[in-house]
């Protein structure tokens, strides 16, 4: 199918949670939890309060059974290291898991506070289980962009998915693309720029791919955003992004892989308030003055003025005319219709003209 026709199709955005995603609308703003939780129910529900205090729309969690996602031999990465102690990557996971019970317990609490719940599932029984829970939306990680059983199965479950691109070809990515498109899913797929490196140096963002998602696949896209920057939000949002992810934390000194990488609630808080300042900054787009244009305008710009006394009767030519401000009479653009008129009635030197005073 012609990509050009997937745009006029695609590009209208998305609802979630009622919320809907795409232009003309604020940008649709993910408190990554993650797993940094460290694995304790309280901690997870104080980071979905701490989500909503600090203006996220959604708060999104990891779910995965790190026995079914990680072999025994699996090593962690180096910025995994850095803040955990485990070097067996499923050692690290194991503690990061939460019970299954967990999560009705979290999303409740989500409900109750008035936070959009999200998830990623890492597996195909965590998707299902995230069906049961009645999330609005899925989110697979870009680890998974080229898992096309999961992927299949988030299309085959109808709802809106957000997908990250990190570390992933071009040509991995339209194969992804692809499964949606041929499964007609198009309309459901929001893309997520992201740049797996943790943290990511603002330097090397490239935010301007984000613009560049949304040409090629014709899709609503955003920034999935590893930096530890309060500002790259809205910069983001300027290169046009429709969602913004950003890890969360209680405490960045805390031990584990993500929280270093995470704003802490206040910071988040910060994040937000950026993205929104920059809204209101790009405004709607829209040409043509403004009201509070309108006193420059008039005190500013010129009108058609006399040069010299001009007697009834006399026709005008363009020697007679001048352009002076201010900008209440006739505007420079009607010379040309002036010229060639008669004076209605005697018009002293420096007149403001108007059409009563021709014939």
């Amino acid at each position: 199918m012609n990509e050009a026709v997937d745009r006029t199709q695609a590009d209208d955005g998305r609802t979630i949670a009622g919320r809907r995603v795409g232009p003309g609308t604020p940008a649709f703003v993910i408190a990554e939890a993650g797993v940094n939780h460290n694995g304790s129910i309280e901690s997870a529900l104080s980071l979905a309060d701490a989500a909503r205090r600090a203006g996220a729309d959604a708060v999104k969690f990891q779910l995965f059974h790190s026995a079914d996602l990680v072999g025994p031999s699996a090593p962690t990465a180096d910025y995994q290291r850095r803040r955990a102690c485990e070097t067996s990557q499923r050692a690290m996971l194991q503690r990061l898991e939460l019970p299954a019970a967990a999560w009705a317990k979290i999303k409740t609490r989500c409900d109750r506070v008035g936070i959009t719940f999200l998830a990623t599932p890492f597996g195909l029984r965590e998707l299902e289980a995230l069906r049961n829970l009645g999330v609005p939306a899925l989110k697979i990680a870009s680890t998974d962009l080229t898992n096309t059983p999961l992927i299949e199965a988030a299309i085959d479950a109808g709802l809106p998915t957000i997908l990250s691109t990190g570390a992933s070809t071009v040509e991995e990515l339209r194969f992804a693309v692809d499964l949606f498109r041929r499964a007609g899913a198009m309309p459901r797929l929001i893309l997520l720029h992201c740049v797996s490196c943790y943290p990511t140096p603002p330097d090397r963002l490239n935010l301007a791919a984000v613009a560049t998602l949304r040409k090629t696949f014709g899709v609503p896209c955003g920034l999935s955003d590893h930096s530890t920057s309060t500002q790259t939000g809205a910069w983001a949002v300027a290169a046009g992004a429709f969602v913004v992810e950003k890890h969360l934390t209680l405490d960045p000194a805390l031990d584990g892989p993500d929280h270093a990488l995470s704003l802490n609630p206040e910071q988040f808080a910060e994040y937000v308030a950026q993205i929104r300042s920059c809204e209101q900054t790009l405004g709607d787009g829209r040409l043509g003055m403004q009201e509070l244009e309108r006193n420059v305008r008039l005190t500013a710009s010129r009108s058609i003025v006399s040069s010299c006394d001009i007697p009834i009767g006399t026709v005008l030519t363009r020697d007679l005319l001048t352009l002076k401000r201010p900008g209440t009479g006739l505007g420079p653009t009607e010379l040309s219709r002036l010229v060639g008129r008669r004076a209605a009635t005697d018009i002293p030197a420096d007149t403001v003209f108007s059409w009563d005073m021709v014939t």
